[in-house]
């Protein structure tokens, strides 16, 4: 006997042929995970019996099979013509009797349990959507804020309907799925009063780099639709899974989105646009407690279906209460292996001429097509970088013949983001003016190789790139970790097999992303001139407490770092700007001189322990006090740089030990010829060395690095280095001290990598670019 529909408490997995893998997967969730606290909305599916009983009845199939024995794939015009006619035929058919009694039964069995008038979600859920290899994410309409009996069999129509829009088409072609043999379901769901709160989707992976150890949510106020549209940035948050299990508030990163406009309940159904209040937007849209929960309930759902998970959900601003609406298989990453790396070197000379966030890891070149509109569609040809101000499912049909996508909004779950991930095309989201800056017919290079940070150059840029299976890197004896300076590269950089990362650089995260001197921010009620304090207010908008905005985005680097590689150790190196790197920052001429030679000036412990800088020393402890204890990344070891003598040494140490950093190892950089000569005393103090051969090299060849006259006597690989060296790790090695390096040398000089095998280095920090080929040179002289 045929079932026209199902409620969701009775379906689960198992009955995907017959309801589809979204509503299966909500009946599963249903009957599986609410008692683990997970809240689904109710509601029932209209089964594929009842949609193939609806194209028999009224001959639909046959007069498709005449439709598409005429369409072109390689046509645009004719996808147009296609999609067109067999919608007609849909929208022209009329129910079964037997379908459109049962549908309307379980509508009034709904209203019977949650109301009268119950406003509902129509959804498609089709046997192949949602599966392991092709989402069929935002490709068929939905319909929201369906209320009475006519609505919901009119919306159910158009659902059925979409699923021959031009876009579901052009997707069925890319996946290579039978247009007619298409079995399809639809759900019909109660609402959730988002409108009145906010909604979103999250990942239990990192999007881009495929990292499992994340969840990444994303939030805004009002009903989710416009995530999805990339018509707004939303927030986003980074959660680490392994420390959330054990009790930690572990959110990493939190990004405060540009979110203005909402979507609301319409007077007479449907959706309509609002806009948001000031306030508003510059407040999260959801709290820690709701992040923190979002997030524990996609770890419970990802255990339960053993795989990595794309997942919608929604907040009810009447109850206050979260629910999750619809959980799939994530389609990009997950049936990847990821034993493959892929190095890339960009040859680019000059600056980009726009940034935003990168999508995927590819780099694509062509000339630049701006479509603002969708009716100008057909005017885009294959191979042009598309540029628009945001894309949604009926831009499918053009984007694939894309070499790159530039938007002006959107965040990594828009529409184009979805899209371009999903089909391995260059896109960059959010960029606020790309179709502003990016000239018509221009030629421009788009670049997604540098993490999140997204660059569109223009030209064609050269390019090489390698690839390495991971799986024949070799183990080593002596360790060979990484140097990392940028936070957005950690993910990727996670997949090689280092020993974690041996210098982990503080500069690049005050310089891009705190961007204000620390002490403008301690001493922010002091600072009189107002244009100074506008352009402050304008970077830590987030922030009424100055001091927070150091704090927090100093930790939120660190952290992402720290999690990427846990429980690998990580050693992060304390700030060490020059007295003209400090001053760069904003703010920063207020307390910074000029010096004559800053490389050997105010720096290092020495600034750390001077009574006016004091305050950012114990600003930047407290950040890494907070990675430690709130986020529970407890694989965090700190470097001092610059140390000139024991006696700064013992009163760093001390200091550090007020801050509460007491259980967490404390190196110092071996880069001054004292550290060298007293090096058993430094080792007294501290728990192990890093050479920094930069600096080492500058001090006992006595040149300035910076002076270009000089650059030629400047050599890291000098008889009189390399001895220093030799001995150095000669008398650590008496003494048990850890070593390690961190410098350029071992990348650059031929031999010096040997050089320091055979000297019994404990470790080798490397740049990720170099870190391959410094292995397997460390491996082949461990063979000899």
């Amino acid at each position: 006997m045929k079932k026209y529909t199902i409620s969701f408490k009775k379906i689960s997995m198992k009955d995907i042929s017959l309801v589809g893998g979204k509503n299966g997967s909500l009946g599963e969730m249903i009957s599986s995970l609410s008692k683990k606290g997970v809240s689904v909305p109710g509601g029932f599916a209209i089964t594929t019996d009842s949609y193939w009983d609806f194209l028999e009845e009224n001959g639909i199939n046959e007069k498709l099979k005449g439709i598409f024995k005429k369409y072109n794939k390689n046509s645009t015009k004719s996808l147009i013509e296609t999609g067109k006619k067999a919608r007609e035929i849909i929208l022209k058919s009329s129910f079964p009797e037997k379908v459109e009694k049962s549908i309307r039964e379980s509508y009034r069995e709904m209203n019977k349990e949650y109301g009268n008038k119950i406003s509902v979600a129509v959804r498609s859920s089709a046997v192949c959507e949602d599966a392991p290899d092709a989402s069929f994410a935002g490709q068929f309409e939905t319909f929201l804020n369906i209320s009475g009996e006519e609505e919901l069999l009119k919306a159910v129509k158009l659902c059925i309907a979409s699923s021959f829009s031009d876009r579901v088409i052009a997707y069925r072609e890319e996946k290579n799925v039978p247009h007619l043999e298409f079995a399809l379901s639809i759900g019909i769901q109660k609402m959730v009063r988002s409108d009145l709160a906010s909604s979103g989707v999250m990942f239990t992976l990192d999007t881009e780099s495929g990292f499992r150890d994340m969840v990444l949510i994303n939030s805004i106020y009002g009903i989710g639709e416009m995530i999805v549209q990339g018509s707004i940035t939303p927030d986003e948050f980074y959660i680490f899974k392994p420390t959330l299990k054990k009790g930690f508030d572990s959110i990493i990163r939190k990004d405060l989105g540009r979110k203005d406009r909402k979507y609301v309940y319409g007077a007479k159904g449907g959706l309509k646009e609002a806009k948001v209040n000031k306030n508003d937007a510059l407040r999260f849209s959801i709290n820690d407690k709701e992040i923190l929960t979002l997030a524990k309930w996609a770890m419970i759902i990802e255990e339960h279906y053993k795989r990595p998970q794309d997942i919608e959900w929604a907040k009810d601003g009447e109850t206050g209460k979260l629910f999750i609406v619809q959980s799939r298989p994530e389609t990009v990453h997950a049936p990847t292996s990821g034993n493959i790396y892929k190095e890339y070197k960009v040859k680019a000379k000059d600056e980009p001429i726009i940034t935003g966030i990168a999508v995927g890891d590819k780099i694509g070149t062509g000339k630049v097509k701006v479509i603002k509109s969708i009716k100008d569609i057909d005017k885009f040809k294959k191979g042009e970088v598309l540029v628009t101000g945001m894309t949604d499912p009926d831009w499918v049909s053009i984007m694939r013949l894309a070499s790159a996508i530039v938007t002006d909004e959107g965040g990594k779950t828009a529409h184009a983001s979805i899209v371009g991930r999903e089909l391995g095309i260059p896109t960059i989201v959010g960029t606020g003016k790309g179709t502003e800056v990016l000239k018509e017919g221009s030629t421009v290079t788009v670049d997604c190789t540098k993490g999140l940070y997204g660059r569109v150059f223009k030209g064609k840029i050269d390019y090489s790139v390698k690839e390495y299976d991971l799986k024949k890197i070799p183990k080593t004896k002596t360790k060979v970790m990484l140097n990392l300076g940028t936070p957005e590269t950690a993910l990727k950089s996670s997949f090689l097999k280092s020993y974690g990362v041996g210098l982990a650089r503080l500069e690049f995260i005050i310089a891009e992303k705190v961007k204000v001197h620390p002490l403008a921010l301690y001493n922010y009620e002091k600072i009189k001139n107002r244009e100074l304090k506008k352009k402050i207010d304008e970077i830590t908008i987030e922030h009424s407490d100055k001091k927070e905005h150091f704090t927090k985005e100093l930790a939120e680097g660190v952290a992402q770092i720290a999690a990427a590689f846990y429980p690998r150790e990580v050693i992060i190196r304390l700030s060490d700007f020059k007295t003209n790197e400090y001053r760069n920052l904003v703010g920063g001429e207020l307390y910074e001189g000029e010096e004559s030679n800053p490389m050997l000036g105010f720096r290092g412990a020495s600034r750390y322990l001077d009574k006016d800088f004091f305050p950012a020393f114990k600003m930047e402890c407290k950040a890494l006090k907070r990675v430690k204890d709130i986020f529970g990344l407890d694989n965090l070891s700190v470097m001092i740089p610059f140390c000139r003598t024991v006696e700064e040494g013992v009163a760093i140490r001390k200091e550090i030990k007020k801050t509460g950093l007491n259980s967490v190892p404390v190196y110092i950089m071996a880069e001054l010829p004292s550290n060298i000569t007293l090096n058993k005393e430094f080792g007294e103090v501290f728990d192990g060395f890093s050479i920094g051969s930069n600096d080492l090299t500058q001090l006992i060849l006595g040149v300035d690095r910076d002076n270009a006259k000089l650059s030629a006597k400047y050599d890291e690989n000098d008889e009189a280095v390399r001895r220093t060296v030799a001995e150095f790790l000669k008398q650590t090695r008496k003494n048990k001290k850890k070593v390690g390096i961190c410098g350029e040398a071992p990348a650059i000089i031929p031999g010096f990598v040997e050089f320091l095998v055979d000297n019994k280095i404990d470790y080798i920090s490397v740049n990720p670019d170099s870190f391959i080929q410094t292995v397997m040179k460390v491996h082949d002289k461990e063979k000899k």
